[in-house]
């Protein structure tokens, strides 16, 4: 299900999704964080793609590997690392493997989940990108195939889900009841991480 062309192919989507919608971004960062999530993210994403661009590599784990690595050394805030920690952990997870089937990219998307709750000490409900995450690798074993459809639409519902929650970790914390009401970016950006996966995987 994942080759080296298609996590190639999955980075420039996922970049498109994060230049497109960087003022997007930029405004819920305005309203509950510190307004530089759009910037941050289309700024590593375009390294992301530019390294993958310049490089070439025998399996999926070293891609992602480059693809953590970029992450962590060229998105500011407290994304930067959290990403960082996400795809590291999914390039761990699939290490050696010559073809990433279903199985193998439900390992490793847990145990992106869990890095990023470690590195962030955040767990579902708290209004962070863990309740994208989390709630994609349940789904995810739970199904006999993935459908590309169900996972876009699984991945937004869960970017909702952030709206009414109130934030307890982050800048976002800080607003306490203020923060109800508003999508968290770290969330959103989430979202097109997996709707660029299920374009790929469609």
């Amino acid at each position: 299900m994942l080759t080296i062309q298609s996590v190639q192919d999955w980075m420039v989507k996922a970049n498109e999704y994060m230049q497109e919608n960087k003022a997007y971004l930029t405004e819920l960062d305005q309203a509950i964080g510190d307004s530089d999530h759009g910037i941050n993210m289309s700024r590593g994403f375009q390294e992301v793609v530019k390294k993958l661009e310049q490089s070439s590599y025998d399996d999926v784990s070293a891609m992602l590997k480059d693809v953590a690595m970029t992450l962590m050394s060229k998105v500011g805030g407290a994304s930067g690392p959290l990403y960082g920690t996400a795809f590291l952990k999914l390039s761990m997870a699939v290490k050696g493997k010559e073809t990433v089937d279903k199985d193998d990219i439900a390992a490793g998307l847990d145990a992106a989940a869990q890095g990023v709750q470690q590195r962030g000490k955040s767990t579902t409900g708290e209004k962070t990108m863990v309740d994208v995450w989390a709630p994609i690798v349940t789904w995810w074993k739970e199904q006999d195939e993935i459908d590309a459809a169900d996972l876009e639409k699984k991945a937004k519902e869960a970017m909702e889900s952030t709206k009414p929650m109130k934030a307890t970790k982050g800048r976002a914390s800080y607003l306490k009841e203020k923060s109800v009401g508003h999508i968290d970016p770290g969330a959103a950006s989430s979202y097109y991480i997996f709707k660029s996966l299920a374009e790929i995987l469609a």
